[in-house]
């Protein structure tokens, strides 16, 4: 039998004393989200755990108007792009979702949705695409990690949700995708908690390590007595590598440190004078990105694309600690940073003092708000760079717009609110000129990308 008669025919099998025809189809692409897709009688078909080129038989979940959800029966041809995954509760932990896809696969898939999504939404062209920016390690890069911890029967687990549940699937063998010391440090506290006197109340441990320090947060439910106090600070000579504990309790309170520092940095290169290194810190909770290798990359795509010159002004919206900031101060005349983080903002002015960078000031505000402020007040920028949160930028789209610069460059992690803020942009005087994927999150389907606009 040929391939072709194979992937037309359906297969009777015998379930619970009755048949059930089940549908073969081969698996087209990848979607953002992380599903296989395919179509079964015309209509569009979301598979987990599927890959391009496989030949498989489903079994329909749900059927909605426009499409379907199905799962995998059975593989009865796999993919030349499958691979076997290195994490042994794949498929079961929600984190990963592409460990079983090969790298090469990945990459040229999340170009492709990138692409299709802009396309769609914003009717960017595929020649305006760049090549995708790969990791150097598609597995160990993440510098920071929250693992979930659950006790069940007296038994500790410590690691991430199950697919589509509040069950943790416990991470014995630590996590492929975690910076090494992660891992050491997880090693550690398994042991430390084990004997924790109130494990029960804790749901959170979040781990991150810089180019220096390995803080650890402990997320507590309810009081956090003396003796809980005690035991973590005599305990902190079992914590391996980590140089800081603190908890975070469920109410509205403060951090509290219980020992160590607070100190977590990174280095981010500022361009000529030989290439200064720049010390960033961020504050134990803050925001810093996952992958600080492909931090750097694509700083290196925003300086490329910015061609920034020594007289320009710019804005960087939505800045944290001055991660672009600072190192892009050297080349433009003047920085303003704009976030709604206070904690962000103070660790940006401290990074901006400790590293001596005269020409950038830094504003805790709604960045919505502020720049129509600042539109009111007619400042201009020549340039605006923007690195919004997931939902975008679309309240603070009417203010950039009215500031009018002649370039902007949309720092992205949603390749649908990106599209659709471009789409508003290009309706108010802004063409894509080029649009450049990273792999920012390697094993799954999150894509990072950095957007040149320009006026036209």
């Amino acid at each position: 039998m040929n391939i072709k008669s194979v992937l037309k025919k359906t297969l009777t099998l015998e379930v619970h004393e009755r048949n059930v025809t089940l549908p073969v189809a081969t698996i087209d692409k990848l979607a953002f989200g992380g599903n296989g897709v395919c179509r079964i009688d015309g209509k569009v078909c979301f598979v987990p755990f599927s890959c391009p080129g496989d030949s498989v038989s489903l079994r329909i979940t749900a059927q909605k108007k426009s499409y379907s959800t199905a799962t995998i029966d059975e593989i009865m041809i796999p993919s030349p792009a499958r691979t076997n995954p290195l994490c042994s509760i794949f498929g079961s932990c929600g984190g990963c979702n592409w460990q079983h896809i090969d790298y090469d696969a990945q990459r040229e898939h999340k170009r492709n949705i990138l692409s299709e999504t802009l396309w769609r939404g914003a009717r960017v062209d595929l020649a305006l695409i760049g090549d995708l920016v790969a990791a150097p390690m598609p597995y160990g890069y993440r510098n920071r990690l929250q693992f979930k911890v659950s006790v069940r029967n007296g038994v500790l687990g410590i690691g991430f949700y199950r697919q589509g549940s509040h069950q943790v699937e416990d991470a014995a063998e630590g996590c492929p995708v975690a910076a090494p010391v992660i891992n050491q440090v997880l090693t550690r506290f398994r042991v430390v908690l084990q004997s924790y006197p109130d494990v029960q109340s804790i749901s959170q441990l979040s781990i991150d390590s810089g180019d220096t320090g390995v803080i650890v947060i402990i997320h507590h439910g309810g009081k956090v007595t003396k003796k809980n106090r005690t035991y973590l600070v005599d305990q902190a000579s079992n914590c391996g590598p980590c140089t800081g504990l603190f908890l975070k309790s469920d109410t509205n309170v403060p951090l509290e440190k219980i020992w160590g520092s607070s100190d977590i940095s990174y280095v981010m290169n500022e361009a000529g004078s030989g290439d200064k290194q720049l010390v960033l810190t961020y504050p134990p909770g803050g925001f810093a990105q996952v992958h600080q290798l492909q931090n750097r990359a694509m700083l290196a795509v925003i300086r490329r694309l910015g061609a920034f010159a020594q007289s320009e002004h710019l804005l960087d919206l939505y800045c944290g600690n001055g991660n672009f900031s600072l190192p892009l101060a050297a080349e433009v005349a003047s920085v303003t940073g704009i976030e709604g983080n206070a904690d962000s903002i103070c660790a940006a002015k401290y990074n901006m003092t400790f590293n001596k960078v005269a020409n950038t000031q830094f504003f805790c505000d709604d960045v919505a708000s502020a720049v129509c402020r600042l539109a009111d007040q007619d400042c201009t920028f020549d340039t605006i760079l923007l690195d919004p949160p997931r939902a975008g930028a679309g309240d603070a789209i009417a203010g950039i717009v009215r500031l009018q610069p002649l370039k902007i460059i949309y720092v992205s992690c949603d390749p649908g609110t990106l599209a659709r803020d471009c789409g508003i942009l290009s309706g108010s005087g802004y063409r894509v000129v080029t649009s450049v994927p990273i792999d920012m999150f390697p094993q799954t389907f999150h894509i990072e990308s950095v957007t040149l606009l320009c006026r036209s």
